[in-house]
């Protein structure tokens, strides 16, 4: 006579699978959440590293052009404050070999937790110029920025020292990141004293050192790296 499973045989295999698929679930799902949070680590790390090459590529292209307003009024090279900084960059790229300046103004602030970068179209601006504002996209607690004047030999909140020209540009700036993942982070680029009058575009006397003996021309650094 065939027999089959009785009822309690039946409803033991069922709890046993229902345990064993659970537990596999639990694993899958967990798998799953790691895999998604390291993903979510690799791009937050991924933009941050944009962000600070961003930063530093345009730090080290700084030249002495200071540049018109929207009102016309006369603003230095490099504009900067502990939170925000503005400045005239050499690298502009054209690929397309536009009949336009190989300058460009951009500047660096923080909105609320959102490190931005803002640009120009044009360097001297006109009543209606608007930048254009790129989130950098890396969680910021904190962006602060000082100068180091090199007649003084000191670090300064802010640039450009009163009663300075306006082609002035600091010895160094250092900058300091403190972000939500990533903790503090911090540098310093020691920027060009004076680019060449061809390679930057200048028609403006290249600017003296602190002691006053004019500086040998420098090439363009390759790719902008310091």
């Amino acid at each position: 006579m065939k027999r089959g499973f009785t009822l309690i045989e039946l409803l033991v295999a069922m709890a046993v699978f229902s345990i064993m698929a659970a537990l596999a679930y639990g694993g899958l799902n967990s798998i799953a959440r790691t895999r998604g949070e390291l993903a979510r680590q690799e791009a937050d790390f991924g933009n941050l590293m944009r962000a600070i090459g961003s930063l530093e590529r345009d730090l080290n292209g700084i030249v002495a052009r200071p540049v018109r307003g929207t009102a016309g009024q006369e603003l230095p090279a490099v504009l900067g404050a502990s939170d925000h900084i503005e400045l005239t960059r050499l690298g502009f790229a054209n690929p397309q070999a536009e009949s336009r300046s190989n300058l460009q103004r951009v500047f660096y602030e923080l909105d609320g937790h959102k490190l931005e970068r803002g640009r120009y179209a044009v360097l001297d601006r006109a009543a209606n110029s608007t930048p254009q504002v790129d989130d950098l996209k890396v969680a910021t607690e904190d962006f602060r920025l000082r100068y180091l004047d090199g007649a003084s030999g000191q670090w300064l909140d802010a640039w450009p020292p009163p009663q300075s020209a306006p082609e002035l540009l600091p010895r160094a700036i250092g900058w300091q990141l403190r972000t939500k993942q990533h903790g503090e982070i911090t540098g310093t680029v020691e920027l060009v004293s004076a680019w060449p009058t061809q390679a930057a575009g200048l028609v403006t006397p290249a600017p003296q050192n602190p002691i006053g003996t004019p500086l040998p021309p420098l090439p363009p650094p390759p790719g902008g790296v310091r």
